[in-house]
């Protein structure tokens, strides 16, 4: 399954670098994610948000529920 992890970091300026993990569920997401952190960014993260990756070639747009 993929995972969209999403990283806050930098402080007073807030930035947020997001990326795609393959695990077999939440748990295992966590422990690659945290793993493939970039470790510039690790000590300055306050937030990670995991959640299971949309396939942009699934996804129904507004407007698309009468084709």
């Amino acid at each position: 399954m993929r995972f969209q992890v999403t990283v806050r970091y930098g402080g007073r300026s807030q930035r947020y670098h997001t990326y795609v993990v393959e695990a077999s569920d939440a748990r295992a997401a966590m422990k690659v994610a945290a793993e493939q952190m970039p470790t510039e960014i690790a000590p300055e993260a306050d937030l990670v948000e995991l959640r299971i990756a949309v396939d942009p070639e699934k996804r129904t747009y507004s407007g698309d529920e009468t084709r």
